[in-house]
């Protein structure tokens, strides 16, 4: 019988929180994976499409940022501040189905789940660290690996027709949300999950004075350039390269590519204890950089060659994610962890809103060529993380300033 609470041996535990970022993370693209039925059914714009998956990105930001800049991510139980986040997710992504149309509800109830979001995604990630510290690499490597795969996973759920209507879609989110919920309030916080801190606005700020977490958090920035933008149009990519196909076809083939990026993470977590999670992060940006340098040029070959490339995009595009939160997190003290990386996360997704409104808004102009507009997010993030090539896993070690 399993121990529960900080007796719990720590590869459950954080098979447990992984499990459970697989399902809450199902609420982030649950409307781009029914974007053509919304088309039909409501009439929305390719355009007004990217507002849904932009607001998401700003409802993310400002939870995020109140997390971080008032310490709250440090200051409660981080298995609380999920399991209550994922409950209101569910929620709010349920109670879009009820907007019928009206783009303003539709939009307010997105920026709420993007909300809730910031109370599942990097609290996730500081629940993680509270189970394993010593092994930060590889089990955030599995837990964005599930983040990634859940982002997916309505993809996947209208593909196999799981769901007879887009509705459905979304409530099947709704309950794998709330199921999450009730995994994590059950497994409760891990040994290492630091004491309660009181309030205190911007003290978070104090972590760019190292480094470490400097380079960390810039290379970070540059991914997240590419990263949500490249998950938002991969549908229309696919799309353009086999016209005329299903919607089921489309999202199985779009599921592929978050599949691939999935096994990225893993991947890298394992390499990272024999590399360093500075040397995995490189190759995985010089790898997505290549991806964005050459598609354009690849769309003549046939379909399935394609869409080979667009998977191994797919796995080089997340595949760094988790390696510059492992990094962050070794570069600040425990008590700041959760408000930390709450912050690099706030600062990422930002640029993420810009990223996807620009490639959405000239998608049709451009085509294939959206992809050079990508290339300059993992351009700048090699330039950040140039000095962590030369580091190995020992020299990664938390709070070393001369690591960058």
């Amino acid at each position: 019988m399993l121990l529960l609470g900080p007796h719990m041996p720590p590869r459950y535990a954080t098979a447990i929180i992984v499990l459970s970022e697989l399902f809450g993370a199902s609420l982030w693209f649950s409307v781009n994976a029914v974007a053509n039925a919304l088309h039909a059914a409501w009439g929305l714009t390719t355009v007004q499409l990217g507002y849904l998956t932009s607001i998401v990105q700003l409802g993310f930001i400002v939870g995020s940022l109140l997390f971080a800049l008032t310490g709250l991510a440090d200051r409660f139980s981080a298995s609380r501040i999920f399991a209550a986040c994922a409950i209101l997710g569910a929620l709010t992504n349920a109670a879009f189905v009820l907007s019928a149309g009206n783009l303003t509800t539709a939009l307010a109830l997105r920026f709420i789940t993007g909300l809730t979001l910031a109370g599942i995604y990097p609290i996730g990630m500081k629940l993680v660290v509270s189970w394993a510290p010593e092994k930060a690499g590889a089990a955030l490597g599995w837990l964005v690996g599930m983040l990634t795969l859940g982002t997916g996973l309505p993809h996947f759920v209208r593909g196999i027709h799981a769901a007879p209507t887009w509705q459905g879609v979304l409530y099947i989110a709704s309950i794998l949300a709330a199921t999450a919920a009730v995994l994590v309030w059950w497994l409760g916080d891990g040994p290492h999950h630091g004491g309660g801190r009181r309030l205190q606005w911007g003290g978070v700020l104090q972590v760019y004075r190292v480094p470490a977490f400097r380079s960390a958090a810039f290379g970070y920035f540059g991914h997240m350039w590419e990263l949500y933008a490249f998950w938002a149009i991969a549908p229309l990519l696919i799309g353009r390269l086999n016209v005329g196909a299903s919607g089921s076809t489309v999202s199985l083939a779009a599921f592929g590519v978050f599949i691939a990026g999935s096994l990225g993470c893993i991947a890298g977590g394992m390499l990272s204890h024999r590399w360093g999670s500075g040397k995995v992060a490189i190759t995985a940006l010089a790898g997505s950089a290549l991806m964005c340098l050459i598609y354009p040029w690849s769309t003549r070959l046939p379909y399935d060659a394609v869409l080979i490339l667009l998977i191994g995009w797919g796995l080089f595009v997340v595949a760094d994610s988790p390696q510059f939160s492992a990094l962050a997190a070794k570069a600040c003290p425990p008590e700041r962890i959760g408000s930390a990386l709450a912050l690099m996360n706030s600062i990422g997704f930002a640029i993420t809103i810009a990223s996807i409104e620009l490639v959405t808004l000239l998608w049709r102009g451009v085509g294939a060529y959206v992809a050079w507009l990508l290339l300059p997010g993992p351009l700048l993030a090699l330039v950040a993380m140039r000095r962590m090539w030369r580091l190995t896993p020992n020299h990664e070690s938390r709070n070393d300033g001369r690591s960058a």
